[in-house]
């Protein structure tokens, strides 16, 4: 499968950041194994060159959206199956949902803008 894709011309695809499959793009993890959000122009700077106006991305498995200053919007929608895991690269670290419930997002389109509505549920147990 190519690394990043564009569905139906308005939506561009990619699993980590556009330039790489295995880098954290909103989320990334520091040194001593903790994990923050990115800054702005970090995400920006890796969103260069996209002209689509919602880019969806993963790897974190955190449900995030971040809106960039000309308009567009980058939504995480989190992970269906695995709300948290450990790893060791870049450094050894945890991602952590803080539930174990099944995460997703809905998108709309309306008004000429992108919505994003974050949602999780419950396995049955």
């Amino acid at each position: 499968m190519p690394a990043t894709r564009v569905f139906r011309e308005k939506i561009f695809l990619c699993h980590a950041t556009p330039a790489n499959d295995e880098v954290y793009w909103l989320d990334p993890v520091l040194p001593d194994g903790t994990v923050r959000m990115s800054s702005l122009e970090t995400i920006e700077r890796a969103a260069d060159g996209i002209t689509e106006r919602l880019i969806l991305c993963a790897h974190t498995h955190i449900a995030r959206a971040v809106q960039l200053r000309d308009g567009r919007l980058i939504v995480n929608p989190g992970s269906v199956g695995c709300p948290g895991y450990r790893d060791i690269h870049p450094f050894p670290h945890v991602m952590e949902a803080g539930t174990p419930a099944a995460r997703y997002a809905i998108l709309e389109f309306a008004d000429d803008a992108w919505r994003v509505t974050f949602g999780h549920v419950p396995y049955d147990q």
